[in-house]
């Protein structure tokens, strides 16, 4: 079972999988600060200021202890983040239409089939042709 196991984990299927999570975490993280910190702020300023991540609806206000503690969480639906969610999913969706793209340019179409030769049939009659000549 462990032989069977480690065949299956070293299949070059599993590895590359392996990678494209690993790369997925990495592109999720750049596409995730360049949403925060490039597109929202540029969206917030010609819609007028607005910082969508601070964008919520308050169902149960924060309780604060008398020195000054927060004893219940706010309860909020914060949906200024979920439109920064919606704007990232957008982004990501792109950057991988294009890397899909590119990739197919990448490859090769497979090479048209060799045109078919006479058959031996047709290259003894053409000799056989000759031959009466």
């Amino acid at each position: 079972m462990l032989k069977e196991f480690k065949n299956f984990i070293m299949t070059g299927n599993v590895i590359d999988f392996a990678v494209a999570v690993i790369l997925a975490g990495a592109v999720g993280l750049v596409v995730n600060g360049f949403v925060a910190d490039i597109v929202m702020p540029v969206v917030g300023h010609f819609a007028g200021g607005i910082d969508f991540a601070d964008m919520k609806i308050v169902l149960d206000e924060a309780v604060v202890a008398a020195d000054g503690t927060v004893t219940t969480a706010e309860n909020a639906i914060r949906w200024g983040a979920w439109i920064n969610t919606i704007v990232n999913l957008i982004i990501v969706g792109f950057v991988m239409f294009m890397i899909v793209k590119a990739y197919n340019k990448t490859k090769t179409p497979p090479a048209p089939p060799a045109p078919a030769g006479p058959t031996a049939e047709e290259l003894l009659a053409e000799i056989r042709d000759a031959l009466k000549k």
